[in-house]
């Protein structure tokens, strides 16, 4: 562990307890209480840390009160989860920007709790709000390759190989994140299909531009049969066609 109250123990302890407090209630029962004690240890240092020092950055307070959430919400005590989630989406807010995916996950572990408390309107506007976040960034991000690829054909002759912009901790967020949702809105499907297909065309462009062409593949297929079965528009069903077709010519297209 590096020097007490050095920026580098700041980060150790926060990530050493973050990954600690990450894991779900279920999990910490059945590992024994020693792990969220563990946590709670971890956090109470980094939170000390944070509170006495005047150079900790936005970014830093958010981590600490999304570690923070995370420990509450395995010790099954709600109120203070909110509490530092709020916390979280605050600070990442003021760091990041309010729709910036970074501050995604404070809505999201928000929206589990509402969920479990069975306010069901709450989770799903902030699960919907979570969706409409990665949905605009995995959009753009592609808007954005695409353009340069066109400038790289161009001068180049070459293919511009596709990206999510993530890191590899970022994609595995991502992952977890929408497919969380994914299982949430399929159980509520027949209800509201479209916001299941809103999904599953967010995983779709999140593993086309992780250049996992089956796993789009699959979700593509996925969101065309709901979209046939609850006979939802044409319009509709041509643009999630027109996704499939994208994986079509991306495979025809060698690299160069």
């Amino acid at each position: 562990m590096p020097a007490p109250d050095s920026p580098a123990h700041l980060h150790a302890l926060l990530q050493l307890g973050g990954r600690t407090a990450a894991w779900p209630a279920a999990a910490a029962a059945a590992a024994g209480l020693g792990r969220v004690v563990q946590a709670e240890e971890y956090l109470s240092q980094a939170q000390w840390t944070v509170l006495k020092s005047t150079e900790c950055s936005y970014a830093i307070h958010s981590l600490l009160h999304r570690n923070l959430g995370l420990l509450y919400m395995a010790k099954e005590n709600y109120e203070e989860a909110r509490y530092h989630l709020a916390n979280d989406i605050y600070f990442a807010s003021c760091a990041f920007g309010t729709e910036h995916i970074r501050a995604s996950g404070g809505y999201f572990h928000l929206a589990n709790i509402f969920n479990g408390l069975k306010k069901l309107d709450l989770a799903d506007t902030l699960y919907t709000k979570v969706s409409e976040i990665w949905n605009k960034y995995l959009n753009d991000h592609y808007e954005v390759l695409s353009q340069a690829r066109i400038q790289q054909i161009d001068l180049l002759g070459k293919r511009f190989e596709t990206d999510t912009g993530l890191d590899e901790a970022q994609e595995a967020e991502a992952i977890q994140i929408l497919t969380s949702i994914l299982n949430i809105r399929e159980s509520t499907s027949n209800k509201a299909p479209q916001k299941t297909i809103f999904v599953l065309k967010i995983l779709f462009m999140l593993y086309f531009l992780m250049m996992n062409s089956s796993k789009a593949k699959e979700y593509a297929l996925r969101a065309l049969h709901l979209a046939k079965k609850q006979k939802l528009s044409v319009q509709e069903q041509n643009t999630i066609q027109d996704l499939l077709n994208l994986i079509s010519v991306e495979e025809t297209q060698p690299m160069t």
